[in-house]
């Protein structure tokens, strides 16, 4: 085994060790958290109305047989950026919908409401949700189940693992509600799904790695879909 490999493996034990004890705290502490979105209008957030809109309280994004799409669209916090971070988000997907969370993102020159940037996976059929994908970008950065290096210029490497990609799938709520908890600083990016890590990945590409960007939910091309969130809390770290 390399030296990098060792010191990325007790680096990465370390962190687990960390984000544990965090998680074990997560339910009696969530000082430092601000709501991002109201539950009543999409006031601080800019999306197209013919997909986003507020229902029953939920942020919802849907596609129908009448407005099918040509490109990803994403309906974007304007409140700020995301550097470091950690978001709760609970989501429901119907059963075809393709959908996520963008972080750290960017505006796409010319494509109004589309991000190029990291995101936090959601599918219905959960074949991606967990994993981290980079939209318009690198594409695959950590499977579900995957903690991952991603070296300068090169395929991402996994390091380690967070556990089966198929349990972990099993503990994930199909149709019904589930909750993200996204915790990102510095190069470090972990998804967490209903209290189990999905994905962690270590972003050492300098060229291509992005430390600040937008947040937005997308609504995904494909066939007719609905996505909802709500209890969208963020903290800055």
């Amino acid at each position: 085994m390399s030296r990098l490999r060792l010191v990325l493996g007790g680096a990465v034990a370390g962190l687990l060790g960390f984000f544990a004890f965090r998680g074990a705290l997560h339910a009696a502490d969530e000082a430092g958290f601000q709501p991002i979105f109201d539950g009543r209008t999409l006031a601080g957030w800019d999306g197209d109305p013919t997909y986003w809109r507020v229902e029953n309280g939920n942020l919802v994004g849907e596609v129908t047989p009448a407005t099918i799409l040509h490109h990803n669209s994403f309906i974007i916090w304007r409140g700020g950026t995301t550097r470091d971070f950690e978001l709760l988000a609970q989501y429901r997907i119907s059963d075809r919908g393709n959908s996520g969370i963008n972080y750290r993102s960017e505006e796409v020159p010319g494509v109004r409401w589309a991000l190029r940037g990291y995101q936090a996976d959601i599918d219905g059929q959960n074949r991606y949700t967990g994993q981290n994908y980079e939209e318009r970008g690198r594409k695959f950065i950590a499977h579900r189940g995957q903690i991952t290096d991603v070296p300068d210029g090169r395929r991402p490497t996994q390091i380690a693992v967070t556990g089966d990609a198929d349990l972990l799938k099993g503990a994930i709520r199909t149709g019904d509600w589930n909750e993200y908890h996204l915790i990102v600083r510095g190069n470090v990016m972990m998804h967490i799904l209903n209290g189990r890590l999905m994905s962690m990945a270590i972003d050492d590409d300098v060229k291509n790695r992005k430390t600040e960007g937008l947040l937005g939910m997308q609504v995904h091309t494909g066939p007719p879909m609905k996505v909802e969130f709500r209890n969208l809390r963020l903290r800055p770290l």
